[in-house]
């Protein structure tokens, strides 16, 4: 048996991922276990957690494949720091002395690393590099259920790649076609996501989620000034507005004086008009290039699949137009887009691609996405006791009959359950769910519990086979990559009075049936829940819906704003009892917030920086 272990690291969003003879076995983010958000670290505990689950000690691990290739890096900053020179040398000084110390030698610097794990591991050899969007684009196309593929890869930028297109067929991958740094749709998207005072590699969900609140009034000038858009999607940016490439900021002040306005200040309230309609119109651009690019790569290649994978990928507004548009038949994006998934993809690339492995079934490898650390309830019970919880043990029938209920009367509740979620989105593993019915939810979970700011959305877990009842889709969506709107029967229109409101006072206006799930603009970020991948979650939303006449719950991360999401039964029980959730369920243990010692409740809302 041939074992693969694949590592992303020194950037942002460290992982490891472990496959064997071609089957994933493992795959998580180091910060889930740091407590770290994106934690750009050697992924140490991930990596010992994966070896754990796949039971190997790294000596038998066959090969090990960074995700990029350093050399390639640094040659592009080089390049990058002597094209705008003198510009930059603050940067570039800061930069060097780094890249002269580790990252030139990454292959000494990660084979020290790995030693930590194993002092039997001798083998320098073993160590290989992939490159980034190569480990992208493989993490996209080989666990995705189509023989024949077109692969589209957008992202901040790798190597020199921002935007990659490549052909996927059985187990070869193509790169047809690049756009090279400094010019990139990601970055471009940051450099909003910095300007509306939000914190780049982490912030850009957020400006998607505003987007709604405002109008693309500024879509025009962004593609009048700030790039080169030419028709089949392939742009350039214009580089006299940003500070990216060799600065120590994303924008300059030319970008300021553009727009009218400076930098927010991240202690400062958005402006109320201006910050909305910025976040409306980079959302507007970022879709027009996308779609674009696909029209332009539908019709260029023929074929009916498109993969998606990069940080861009996340974008699950403009996933959805690419849906919409009907310009593939069928969609597959890969659950950790960003640079997380890169350590699956230089995994699987190595198989597939440098060994020549055949892909065996054409279906989606990602079980779920579930590929995180499971806890056995004898070791939950022992953790349990020795954190001074008061918990009761159930069946598993009587664990779903129990939360269902509480859950129809409004109770919030963390759901921690199976294995923990690899990629940014909670998927009913590590969960807070509630009741999409109610009017205050959206408001109480972002101010009482997640702790964060009241305009974010959150999304529907839906029943696969009533998605099509309660929303204008019916697609698989496991991986909550993809928008699309509440069913016209369940909105309820806004009156003349509603309909004059603007930006943040859209808010409180109940919007449909669904009310906690339902954005502005009556869209919703739909997670389809599928039995075969995970029976328990589905369940629960199935004996919700007998309840209610409702398949559908709220589902949004276990975590606190700035904070990763739970990975540990100290992490669960220690949210729980910071935060305003009522019920915690860890597998057949429920645990009641009025039932818990008061002198255990945390001032939870300051622990984390604030993201």
């Amino acid at each position: 048996m041939t074992t693969i272990l694949g590592i992303s690291a020194f950037y942002h969003d460290s992982a490891a991922a472990l496959i064997q003879d071609g089957q994933i076995i493992a795959a998580a983010q180091e910060e889930r276990f740091s407590r770290k958000k994106h934690d750009a670290n050697y992924p140490f505990y991930a990596v010992e957690y994966v070896l754990a689950e796949s039971k190997k000690n790294l000596c038998d691990v066959d090969h090990i494949v960074f995700f990029e290739k350093p050399f390639l890096k640094f040659e592009r900053l080089l390049e990058t720091y002597l094209a705008f020179a003198p510009r930059g040398f603050k940067s570039f000084s800061m930069s060097m002395p780094i890249w002269l110390r580790e990252k030139l030698f990454q292959k000494k610097f990660i084979f020290d690393h790995l030693k930590r794990h194993d002092k039997n591991f001798q083998d320098m050899d073993k160590i290989k590099f992939s490159e980034h969007h190569f480990s992208h684009a493989a993490s996209a196309f080989y666990p995705s259920p189509f023989k024949e593929a077109v692969i589209l890869t957008l992202d901040g930028v790798g190597e020199w790649a921002t935007t990659t297109v490549a052909i996927g067929k059985e187990n070869k991958l193509e790169m047809k076609k690049e756009i090279h740094f400094p010019h990139s749709l990601g970055l471009l998207y940051s450099a909003f996501t910095y300007y509306t005072g939000f914190k780049v590699n982490s912030g850009e969900y957020k400006v998607m989620g505003l987007a709604p609140y405002g109008r693309p009034k500024y879509k025009d000038l962004i593609i009048k000034e700030l790039m080169d858009l030419k028709e089949d999607g392939s742009f350039k940016l214009n580089m006299k507005y940003f500070e990216y490439a060799t600065g120590l900021t994303m924008t300059n002040k030319k970008f300021s004086n553009l727009f009218g306005q400076p930098v927010r200040d991240p202690k400062k309230e958005l402006l109320r008009d201006f910050h909305m309609d910025i976040a409306s119109s980079i959302q507007a651009v970022t879709e027009e290039v996308v779609l674009r690019l696909t029209k332009d790569i539908a019709k260029e290649y023929k074929i009916k699949n498109l993969c998606l994978a990069g940080g861009v990928a996340l974008n699950c507004v403009a996933n959805g137009k690419i849906l919409r548009e009907k310009t593939f038949e069928n969609i597959w994006i890969q659950p950790a887009s960003g640079d997380a998934g890169g350590s699956l993809g230089a995994a699987l690339a190595y198989w597939h691609h440098e060994l020549k492995k055949p892909r065996k079934k054409f279906e989606d490898k990602m079980k779920g996405s579930y590929l995180g650390p499971k806890f056995e309830n004898d070791f939950i019970e022992q953790k349990l006791k020795s954190l001074k919880a008061s918990y009761k043990k159930y069946s598993r029938e009587e664990t779903i009959s129990l939360t269902a209920k509480e859950l129809s009367n409004e109770k919030t509740v963390g759901w921690f359950q199976g294995r923990m979620e690899f990629g940014p989105r909670a998927l009913g593993g590590r969960s807070i769910l509630a009741d999409p019915r109610s009017e205050k939810m959206q408001k109480q979970l972002n101010l009482k519990i997640k702790f964060r700011e009241s305009f974010r959305p959150f999304a529907p877990s839906v029943l696969r086979e009533d998605v099509s009842e309660w929303f204008e889709f019916n697609n698989e969506s496991p991986y909550m990559l993809l928008v699309s709107n509440v069913k016209k029967d369940k909105q309820i229109k806004m009156n003349a009075e509603d309909e004059k409101l603007f930006g943040i006072d859209k808010l409180n206006v109940k919007r449909s049936s669904i009310p906690a799930i339902t954005h502005v603009d009556y869209s919703a970020r739909i997670q389809t829940v599928h039995k075969e991948t995970n029976p328990r979650y589905y369940d629960l939303i199935n004996e919700f819906k007998k309840n209610t006449n409702c398949p559908v719950l709220v589902n949004t991360s276990f975590n606190v704003r700035g904070e990763p999401i739970v990975c540990s039964i100290d992490d669960a029980f220690n949210c729980f009892m910071g935060t305003n959730l009522d019920i915690l369920v860890i597998e057949d243990f429920v645990l009641f917030k009025n039932q818990q010692d008061e002198s255990l409740i945390q001032d939870y809302k300051n622990k984390f920086e604030l993201d």
